[in-house]
């Protein structure tokens, strides 16, 4: 009974051992790797659905580089129009909890992305402006890129049109 008992608990330990190793060592992957930056990514939109006054979809980054990187956190997202990169309106705001990932090559994390319409505020108020796309800056950098998506935003910085979330796995 002894022995059986004590191969048990030698097996157990065993186990406990190996995941702790693979942890740690999948942990010390992910630090040695480094950052995702804007040229390690694409930058992308789909819709989801809407209702009530608001269109909801996903900001999606990919990686289209040959290594694996870190990403987490929040990015930044605006609209821009005039056909040349103007903003438009306020910035999105942020909401969630950001979460450090290990994106490998062709993997993708997203943020869910909340869009209040134009038309629920007063003309004078909103000041309706063409919408040509998202200006969209990846976490922890500082270029951007373009997304196209038309559609009306407010001309008004103080009307918050855009809400995103952290990125996170799809």
């Amino acid at each position: 009974m002894k022995s059986r008992l004590s191969a048990g608990i030698g097996a157990i330990l065993v186990l406990v051992i190996a995941v702790l190793t693979t942890a740690s060592s999948a942990d010390g992957v992910s630090q040695r790797a480094p950052s995702c930056g804007s040229a390690d990514l694409k930058a992308s939109y789909r819709y989801s659905d809407s209702g009530a006054g608001h269109v909801w979809g996903w900001i999606v980054l990919r990686n289209r580089s040959e290594h694996s990187c870190r990403i987490g956190g929040f990015g930044g997202i605006a609209y821009v129009g005039d056909r040349d990169g103007t903003q438009v309106g306020a910035a999105a705001d942020r909401t969630g909890t950001a979460t450090t990932y290990l994106l490998r090559p062709g993997r993708r994390v997203r943020s869910l992305l909340q869009e209040t319409r134009a038309a629920n505020y007063p003309p004078s108020r909103c000041r309706p402006r063409h919408v040509d796309g998202f200006r969209v800056y990846v976490p922890n950098s500082t270029r951007a890129q373009y997304v196209a998506h038309s559609t009306t935003g407010c001309g008004n910085r103080n009307v918050h049109l855009l809400t995103h979330g952290a990125y996170g796995r799809p």
